[in-house]
């Protein structure tokens, strides 16, 4: 796709983005301004804002994926996922509670996490490279949220703003992957009780480890290399769902065990 924004341009939406993560008020989609705003352009702002938060002292922890699952694509109209940086300050444990207002409208999601053993890079990775390269896999909850205003958002505007990341919490119980494939690891997601979703690693690309292979070769033409110890979140297993103060969430995998994270009044 060709670029709409010029450099200057890109920069001035990542500080509009910075700004929007600093007061948690939302901003307007940069899609309405241009509507033809490419992926490409959503990239070029991310990288304006995320090197704002490394200045400040941000560190990079790992990568999530979004756009994992045929009907988010389908949703935004795309045919492949996107990904954005998950800086150290957004990663919790197992357990943990979190004030709703710490976010602007936040979702939640359940995932399977990776933790490599090796570092990983393109342009050639296999999903069984990935395999080799793992460490093991963790329970994972993702909270998503939108600096866009009212989840308004194209594909451009989601990707600019970190692929709509909010914060991780994963169990500190790592599992090897023997014996089993993830792309068949079950999951039943609950909300305060309740189930309100089912879903299997396959709703992540096909295979979890085949999303963490896409994600190497995608940032191989950045230079970018996926560290040892490095956590990747290879995306929702099933629709975000809506988080409200007090909500208990729990995502229960096969062989992984349960993740939790409460939501607590501010």
């Amino acid at each position: 796709m060709t670029s709409v924004l010029t450099d200057e341009q890109a920069r001035i939406f990542g500080d509009a983005l910075y700004e929007a993560r600093a007061t948690r008020v939302p901003i307007e989609p940069f899609t309405d301004q241009f509507p033809d705003l490419a992926m490409t352009d959503g990239y070029a702002i991310q990288q304006h804002l995320v090197r704002r938060m490394l200045d400040d002292g941000e560190e990079i922890y790992g990568y999530k994926l979004g756009l994992t699952s045929k009907a988010m694509q389908q949703l935004l109209k795309v045919d492949q996922p996107d990904f954005g940086p998950v800086f150290a300050s957004a990663v919790y444990q197992d357990g943990a509670e979190l004030p709703v207002d710490r976010f602007i409208a936040p979702r939640m999601e359940g995932e399977i996490g990776i933790i490599l053993d090796k570092e990983l890079s393109g342009p050639d990775c296999t999903p069984t490279d990935v395999l080799n390269a793992t460490r093991g896999l963790v329970a994972a909850l993702e909270i998503v949220d939108s600096r866009i205003e009212g989840w308004r958002i194209n594909l451009a505007d989601t990707v600019a703003d970190l692929a709509s990341n909010g914060a991780i919490a994963f169990s500190d119980r790592v599992v090897p992957i023997d014996g089993f494939e993830p792309r068949l690891l079950g999951m039943v997601f609950s909300k305060n009780g309740e189930v309100v979703a089912t879903a299997a690693g396959a709703a992540a690309l096909g295979d979890p480890l085949a999303a963490v292979a896409w994600l190497a070769n995608t940032l191989s033409p950045m230079g970018v290399t996926l560290p040892a110890g490095a956590v990747i979140m290879t995306g929702a297993l099933h629709a975000m769902v809506p988080v409200e103060p007090g909500d208990v969430f729990v995502a229960d995998f096969d062989r992984l065990g349960p993740i939790t994270i409460t939501m607590a009044k501010g």
